[in-house]
């Protein structure tokens, strides 16, 4: 092999160990997906999950807000989307998946949702989850909970019934209330999958 020749291959080599490193590198710091946030999260068993990389990506799901101590609209939400799990039978944990996210996160512990999600008889399939103020916050604003008037989004009385439900695969979301009948709610689910 004459000498520029094999200069250029150990260049070559050297380049490319560099991008690959350079890769590498850069990969922790990059997210996940363009708009959806991926911090990590605990859900009500302890375990830590990332938002977008564990719990969405390629998946139907379907994502409310709560708190373990609401005793205004979160007890009728949870309840109609226990509903929507049963309707939806052993579809939930395997087609669809159901994540409710505190509002309360310096209150709400994995220990208090899984209290919460006990009283409910929340089955397989649906996570309740916490993480730090700042990263529920961002994942909530990403997701479109929010006022845009700062006083009454501060105020946890008028948090949104809203369920998200979106087909993250396909980029396909949609708003709905959370009081809509079980069957409308199905219907949504189905069709954007």
């Amino acid at each position: 092999m004459d000498r520029r020749l094999l200069l250029a291959t150990m260049g070559g080599v050297a380049c490319g160990a560099t991008a690959n490193r350079l890769h590498a590198a850069t990969q922790g710091a990059l997210a996940a997906h363009p708009y959806l946030p991926d911090p990590v999260l605990q859900d009500q068993t302890g375990k830590r999950v990332r938002f977008y990389s564990d719990l969405l990506a390629g998946k139907v799901v379907v994502i409310n807000m709560m708190y373990a101590v609401c005793t205004r609209i979160c007890p009728a939400n949870t309840a109609r989307l226990r509903e929507v799990q049963e309707a939806l039978g052993d579809r939930v944990g395997r087609d669809v998946h159901f994540y409710s996210l505190t509002l309360r996160p310096e209150l709400d512990s994995p220990a208090a949702l899984a209290d919460y999600a006990r009283r409910y008889d929340i089955g397989p399939g649906w996570s309740f989850l916490t993480g730090r103020p700042r990263d529920i916050d961002l994942v909530r604003r990403k997701l479109g909970f929010y006022d845009t008037d700062p006083v009454a989004d501060a105020d946890l009385a008028n948090h949104t019934g809203a369920l998200r439900i979106g087909n993250v695969a396909r980029d396909r979301w949609m708003m709905m209330p959370n009081r809509a009948q079980t069957a409308q709610i199905v219907k949504a689910i189905d069709n954007i999958g």
